[in-house]
């Protein structure tokens, strides 16, 4: 199960596991993003590879456009995720 929302100050909140079967149902909401954006990880359980690089392409548009993706809220799983990758390195955690 995955289910993506955007709340009316614009955070995204992730729900579930995002896999490869449920990138396609995130990115149409990604690619809505023009500026900055906060995504919120509580209640997310897992993320494959396809699910990183989703996160990391919508990363690499918004820099490139001055804007940024900051991510809050990482359980120890996911966040152990982003450094085991290196993505610690590139992106703005908390």
């Amino acid at each position: 199960m995955f289910e993506i929302q955007r709340s009316i100050n614009g955070t995204i909140q992730m729900l579930g596991r995002l896999d490869a079967s449920q990138v396609e149902k995130a990115e149409d909401v990604f690619d809505q993003i023009v500026e900055s954006c906060v995504v919120d990880f509580a209640e997310l359980k897992y993320i494959s590879s396809a699910g990183l690089g989703l996160i990391f392409a919508t990363h690499k548009r918004l820099v490139d456009g001055g804007g940024a993706l900051t991510l809050i809220n990482l359980n120890p799983h996911i966040r152990e995720v982003f450094e085991i990758t290196g993505f610690h390195h590139i992106f703005e955690l908390s």
